[in-house]
C-alpha cells in the first residue's frame, strides 16, 4: 500500500495544532517555543517508525501529551516529557541527549518511562519489575505515572491492530495495575475507560450487548432525568447561584461487575446512572451550599438515609469531594444525585493533577483528612519502595492490595484523624504509628473497650495501642494486617528469623539433587517451586528447612521431571512466547497459533480447570513451567494475574474448526418451584436438546429452588440454546453458566 506522505503530513500538524489549543489555558509566555522544540525532536527522532496500524509512530507521543493535558491537566514540563516518553527506549538518543537539550527535570521523567531492558531485569517478570521502577519515581515525581497513565489510554483505545496474545497482555497489564492508579489518583474517568476497554478484549460479546443494550435505553433515561429535574430546577433557578445538571450513565465494567456480582440481567441493574448537579461559589460557602441543594432535593424525593455519603466533611483519600444521596424518583426507581462545586468536579474529573492546582493556588482546604489521604498515601509508597526486599510480584501484589480500597476514618487518643483502607485492623495502627510499636502491639482500647491486635477498625473509633516487651511478631500476624506497610514490617521482621532456617533448607535441596544427578540452577529451582506451589526460593529452601516440606518429596519431583523431560523429548514444551512461534511455524505452515484440537500430537497442552474453556470460548494459552502449556479462557479469573505478571508466556490459541470433543459445564439455575418443574428441566436437557446430565442437584426453600446442573456439550453455541431454552421453562427466573 502506497503511503501518502503529504496527508500525513497535515494529519500530525492538525493534530500538533490541537494539542497546542487544549494546552492553551496551562501555558505560559515561551511555553510554545519549547513544546514546539520537543515536538520537532520527537518527529526527528521517530521519523522512520510505524505503529502496528501503519500509522507513522509520532501519532502516538502527540496522542499522549494530548491526553495528559487535556483529560488529566499536566502542563508544559509534562507535556514535553510526553512527546519524547518513547525516545530513549526506541531510538539511539540516550537520556543525557534528553538532559542536554530538555533540561535535567523532563530527562528525569523520561527515565522514569523507560521501560528496563530484558537482559538487565533481575527477576523472573520483566512487567513486574518495570511496574515498580514506574512506581519508583511517585515519591520523586508522580507526573511520571500520570504520563504513563496517559500511554496506557490511547494504546487501550488503538489495541484493535494488535496481534491478540499482545491484546490480552496489555489488557490485562491495564486491569491488574493502570486502572488500580489511575482510581487511586483520583482520575474516576479514566479509570472508567481502561475498565471498559479491559473488558471489551476479554469478554467482547458482553462488551457488545451491554453497549447496544445501552443505546437501546438511552431515550427512556433521557426522559426519565427530564421528568426528574424539573421540579429541582424550579427550585434552583430561585437560589441565584450559578449551577448545571448532568446525566451520568454507570460505566459498562460497572455494569457487568453488578450484573456478575448480583447473578441479574441487564434489564435488573437499577442504578443505571446518577444525577450530577454542579454549583459555583466560593470555597467557604461550597459546604453550605451542598447541603442546601440536598434540601432541595429531599424536599421533592425521600432519601434513603442509610444511602447517604459525605465526601464533603470528610473527602477521600484521593481527594475527591462531593455529597451523594439516593432518593425515591418516579415510578418507583431509586436515584443516585451527586451534589459537588465547580472545584470539586474539577479535582473529581482530574483527580492529583487537579488536587495539586488548587494547593499550589492555596485554594484547598488544609483538613487533616484530605491532606492525610493524597500526601499519606504517596509517604507510604515512599516508605514501601525502601524497605523494597521482595521480589517485583510479591511487591506488586502489596502494592496493589491498597489500591482500590475503601475507606474508615479513626481518631487517635487525642484526637488526630488518620485515614486508612477499610478492613484495617488495630496492628496496621500500631504499625503506621511507629514500626517498634507495632512490634510490641498486644492489642488496643477502642472507646475504652479492650480489643485484640487483629480486631477490624470501624469509622470513629478511637484507639489506644497497648504494648507489651513479650509481644513477638510471627507468621500469623500477615494475616491480620491489610495495610503494605505492615505487611513490609512484619515480613523484614520475619525475613531474619527466616534467612537462617532457609539456609538450612538450601543444604538439603543441594544434597538431595546431588543424589538425583540433577543440576542446582535456576531452571531447577524454578520447577522445583512450580511443582510445590511456591513463588520464591527463599519460601522453598525456608518450608524445606522447616520440615513442612519433606525432603523425600523432591524424589516424587524428580519422577515428574523425568515424565516431564520425556514428553519434552515427543512433544513440544517451549520455554517462552518466542520459543514457541518459532517452533510452531515449522509443525504448522500457516501461522503461529496453537490449534486446539489439531496440534495434539505436535505440543504437550491441557485445558485449565480454573475455567474449564469449551469450544467457541476466546482462548489463549498460557506456559506452565512444569505442565506443558494450560489453555485458560480470556475472561478467567486467573488470566489477568498471569498476562500482567507474565505476558512472555502467553501465546495465541484458537479451537480447530471441527471439534468432536464433549466438555463438561455447570449451570446454574434459579425459579419459582411447582410441581412438575425437575420434570421439565430434564426434559429440556435430555429430550428437547439431547444433551446428556453428568450431576444434577435441586433444593427448595419457601417455594424458590436453586439448582446445579452439570452436562456435556460441544460448543458455546449448544450451552447458548440450552440456557434460552431452559428459560422458556414456566416458573424459570435465571439460567446462569458457572465458570
Amino acid at each position: 500500500m502506497k503511503i501518502d506522505e503529504a496527508k500525513e503530513k497535515r494529519e500530525l500538524i492538525r493534530r500538533y495544532r490541537n494539542l497546542l489549543q487544549k494546552a492553551a489555558p496551562l501555558l505560559k509566555e515561551g511555553d510554545v517555543k519549547i513544546i514546539k522544540k520537543a515536538f520537532l525532536f520527537a518527529v526527528d527522532a521517530h521519523k522512520d517508525m510505524r505503529r502496528k496500524s501503519g500509522e507513522p509512530f509520532v501519532y502516538h507521543p502527540v496522542a499522549v501529551a494530548t491526553i495528559a493535558t487535556e483529560e488529566i491537566g499536566l502542563g508544559t514540563t509534562s507535556i514535553v516529557a510526553a512527546l519524547l516518553h518513547d525516545v530513549v527506549e526506541d531510538t539511539d538518543y540516550t537520556i543525557e541527549d534528553i538532559s542536554e537539550r530538555f533540561g535535567e527535570k523532563v530527562a528525569q521523567i523520561v527515565e522514569g518511562l523507560t521501560k528496563i531492558s530484558e537482559n538487565s531485569a533481575r527477576g523472573e517478570s520483566i512487567q513486574a519489575e518495570n511496574f515498580r521502577k514506574m512506581l519508583l519515581t511517585i515519591s520523586e515525581d508522580i507526573r511520571v505515572v500520570l504520563i504513563k497513565i496517559s500511554d496506557r489510554l490511547h494504546n487501550m483505545r488503538t489495541l484493535e491492530s494488535m496481534p491478540k496474545d499482545k491484546r490480552l497482555k496489555i489488557k490485562s497489564e491495564t486491569e491488574y495495575i493502570y486502572a488500580p492508579l489511575a482510581h487511586r489518583l483520583g482520575l474516576y474517568n479514566i479509570k472508567s475507560e481502561l475498565e471498559d476497554l479491559s473488558l471489551k478484549y476479554s469478554d467482547r460479546k458482553t462488551y457488545d450487548e451491554i453497549v447496544h443494550k445501552l443505546i437501546e435505553s438511552e431515550p427512556a433515561r433521557v426522559k426519565f432525568t427530564q421528568t426528574f429535574t424539573e421540579p429541582i430546577i424550579r427550585e434552583l433557578n430561585g437560589l441565584g447561584v450559578p449551577y448545571r445538571i448532568k446525566s451520568r450513565t454507570k460505566s459498562i465494567r460497572s455494569i457487568y461487575n453488578k450484573m456478575r456480582k448480583q447473578d441479574v440481567p441487564f434489564e435488573e441493574v437499577f442504578d443505571l446512572f446518577a444525577i450530577r448537579i454542579i454549583f459555583d461559589s466560593p470555597m467557604t460557602e461550597e459546604k453550605a451550599m451542598c447541603w442546601q441543594v440536598y434540601s432541595v432535593v429531599t424536599d421533592y424525593y425521600r432519601p434513603n438515609v442509610s444511602r447517604l455519603r459525605d465526601w464533603v466533611s470528610m473527602p477521600k483519600a484521593n481527594g475527591y469531594e462531593s455529597l451523594h444521596t439516593t432518593v425515591m424518583g418516579p415510578e418507583g426507581h431509586w436515584v443516585e444525585v451527586q451534589i459537588r462545586s465547580e472545584r470539586m468536579d474539577d479535582v473529581a474529573e482530574k483527580g492529583y493533577a487537579a488536587h495539586w492546582k488548587y494547593k499550589e493556588q492555596g485554594k484547598v482546604h488544609q483538613r487533616k483528612a484530605h491532606e492525610q489521604g493524597i500526601e499519606g498515601w504517596i509517604s507510604a509508597v515512599r516508605e514501601m519502595l525502601e524497605n523494597d526486599k521482595e521480589s517485583a510480584i510479591e511487591f506488586m501484589d502489596d502494592f496493589r492490595s491498597n489500591l482500590f480500597s475503601k475507606e474508615v476514618f479513626v481518631f487517635t487518643p487525642k484526637g488526630d484523624l488518620k485515614v486508612f483502607p477499610k478492613g484495617v485492623t488495630v496492628l496496621d495502627f500500631a504499625f503506621d504509628i511507629h514500626t517498634e510499636v507495632g512490634a510490641k502491639c498486644l492489642g488496643a482500647k477502642i472507646n475504652g473497650k479492650l480489643v485484640p491486635l487483629n480486631h477490624e477498625l470501624k469509622n470513629g473509633n478511637q484507639v489506644e495501642i497497648l504494648t507489651s516487651n513479650k509481644s513477638k511478631i510471627n507468621e500469623g500476624w500477615l494475616q491480620y494486617v491489610k495495610t503494605s506497610k505492615a505487611r513490609s514490617k512484619i515480613k523484614s521482621y520475619l525475613k531474619e528469623d527466616k534467612k537462617r532456617t532457609a539456609a538450612l533448607g538450601r543444604e538439603i535441596v543441594q544434597r538431595k539433587l546431588k543424589q538425583l544427578h540433577l543440576p542446582m540452577n535456576d531452571t531447577t529451582l524454578k520447577q522445583l517451586r512450580e511443582f510445590f506451589d511456591i513463588r520464591t526460593d527463599l519460601d522453598l529452601f525456608f518450608k524445606i528447612g522447616e520440615g513442612k516440606i519433606d525432603h523425600t518429596e523432591i524424589k516424587k519431583f524428580n519422577e515428574q521431571h523425568n515424565e516431564n523431560e520425556k514428553i519434552r523429548s515427543e512433544k513440544l514444551v517451549p520455554e517462552d512466547a518466542k520459543e514457541f512461534k518459532k517452533r510452531i511455524r515449522k509443525i504448522r505452515q500457516d501461522g503461529d497459533e496453537l490449534v486446539i484440537g489439531e496440534d495434539m500430537d505436535n505440543v504437550h497442552y491441557s485445558l485449565a480447570q480454573c475455567c474449564n474453556p469449551i469450544y467457541g470460548d476466546d482462548i489463549f494459552g498460557f506456559i506452565t513451567i512444569n505442565s506443558g502449556i494450560k489453555i485458560h479462557r480470556t475472561n478467567c479469573p486467573n488470566a489477568v494475574s498471569m498476562m500482567a505478571n507474565y505476558g512472555y508466556r502467553i501465546i495465541k490459541a484458537r479451537w480447530a474448526n471441527q471439534q468432536d470433543e464433549e466438555f463438561e459445564i455447570k449451570l446454574k439455575l434459579e425459579g419459582t418451584d411447582r410441581v412438575g418443574l425437575v420434570n421439565d428441566v430434564t426434559r429440556v436437557i435430555s429430550m428437547q436438546m439431547k444433551v446428556n446430565i453428568r450431576s444434577i442437584s435441586i433444593d427448595t426453600e419457601s417455594s424458590i429452588f436453586k439448582g446445579v446442573i452439570g452436562v456435556s456439550v460441544m460448543t458455546t453455541e449448544v450451552v447458548d440454546e440450552l440456557i434460552q431454552n431452559l428459560m422458556n421453562i414456566e416458573g424459570m427466573v435465571r439460567v446462569t453458566r458457572i465458570d
